[in-house]
């Protein structure tokens, strides 16, 4: 596959199952998720943005520690379900957005990145980079997770965490860096 997924490639999954990767059930996603609250430490972060929300179940968890938080998808009903799992947090919204080619004109102090660079071409990612660097707040942090796993996608977990880490050494340094059996996950600082 030469270019990224397009929008109707999850609109067909989500059209299918409303939670398409377990986001609710799976151990995976739950231990997945704790890693990566727990990888960001004490601190407490004035802007959030998380790039592919899906059903806000992260998103969710990453609201107690943003005093605003905006999930962005690219699923409608994905979104919905979101918006009402985090109905009772203060400081959260959801956008519909696809990413590069759509981005908020805020600045962030956390954007989270899991599981979604995979679906970008390399074009993309450059695109990607370019607009997160630009994005961001001073000290900010970025935070990538990427599933190991074989796949069709445009590119495997490590190709897109290591051509997105390349494209923004200029601006962002690693801070950590954990491999797991299924997922690596890279804490970038800016």
């Amino acid at each position: 596959m030469n270019g990224s997924r397009p929008p109707e490639h999850f609109a067909r999954m989500y059209a299918a199952n409303p939670d398409p990767w377990g986001f609710l059930t799976e151990p995976y996603e739950r231990d997945k998720y704790q890693h990566s609250i727990d990888v960001l430490g004490a601190r407490r972060f004035a802007a959030g943005l998380e790039v592919g929300c899906s059903i806000g179940v992260l998103t969710h968890r990453l609201a107690a520690r943003c005093d605003s938080l905006l999930g962005l998808d690219v699923v409608d009903s994905a979104l919905a379900i979101a918006a009402r799992r985090c109905a009772g947090q203060t400081g959260v919204s959801f956008q519909r957005m696809q990413i590069p080619r759509e981005w908020p004109p805020r600045r962030f102090d956390l954007i989270v990145l899991s599981e979604v660079l995979y679906f970008l071409s390399p074009a993309d990612i450059d695109r990607c980079a370019d607009r997160v660097t630009t994005g961001l707040l001073p000290n900010a942090a970025v935070l990538l997770v990427n599933w190991l796993g074989e796949t069709d996608d445009p590119l495997t977990g490590d190709q897109a965490a290591e051509h997105f880490i390349a494209a923004t050494a200029a601006h962002l340094t690693v801070t950590q860096q954990d491999r797991r059996a299924r997922y690596r996950l890279d804490l970038l600082s800016g």
